[in-house]
């Protein structure tokens, strides 16, 4: 197996928008979390990160990057559908914060894969500034989205973020796609 460098942008960019676009929404679904809910979110998440690291000299595998990227991609598109089936539950706000601490955790990881398989400053470079690029792109995205809302009289915030899971799961199906086209079997 191995990296296709320029579908693998593709994927980053798209990567990066998701979280560019979705970062705000996290506020208002966790709005209904306890604060210690986070200590505990942290702690576990602490603890997974320590997990993890203790199983790089396992996991530095190609395929094993692949994988943990298409499983922490799935946990993404899995969270939106469940919270545009149940927008407005507590348990809703606590599958979505899981399924970030459990990305978060992967993504300890795939940090350090991604530049370990990258190999030159070259290419990690050309990676962290797409990365950059779809990250502040999906930002201005959200921040207009969220102000087309307003234009048209839809203000409630919890309302806002529901709809803009709508075009976020298609984004997710891309990325997933972008994704698999970006690793590729000899």
């Amino acid at each position: 197996m191995k990296i296709f460098f320029h579908p693998y942008l593709r994927y980053k960019f798209f990567n990066s928008l998701f979280t560019g676009a979705v970062g705000g929404s996290v506020f208002t679904v966790y709005g209904s979390l306890t604060p210690s809910t986070f200590s505990i979110g942290g702690i576990l998440l602490a603890l997974g990160l320590m997990g993890m690291a203790y199983f790089y000299h396992y996991f530095m595998k190609i395929e094993h990057f692949f994988r943990f990227s298409l499983v922490a991609e799935l946990i993404m598109l899995l969270t939106i559908v469940y919270f545009l089936a149940f927008p407005s539950h507590i348990l809703t706000a606590l599958i979505v914060y899981g399924a970030y601490q459990l990305s978060f955790m992967f993504g300890g990881y795939l940090v350090r894969a991604e530049t370990h398989f990258a190999r030159h400053a070259r290419i990690m470079g050309w990676i962290d500034v797409v990365k950059q690029q779809g990250y502040l792109t999906g930002l201005t995205l959200s921040y207009l989205f969220y102000k087309l809302m307003d234009h048209y009289g839809i203000s409630d915030a919890h309302t806002q973020v529901y709809y803009l899971h709508l075009p976020l799961f298609f984004i997710e199906i891309m990325i997933i796609v972008l994704l698999l086209r970006g690793f590729k079997r000899p």
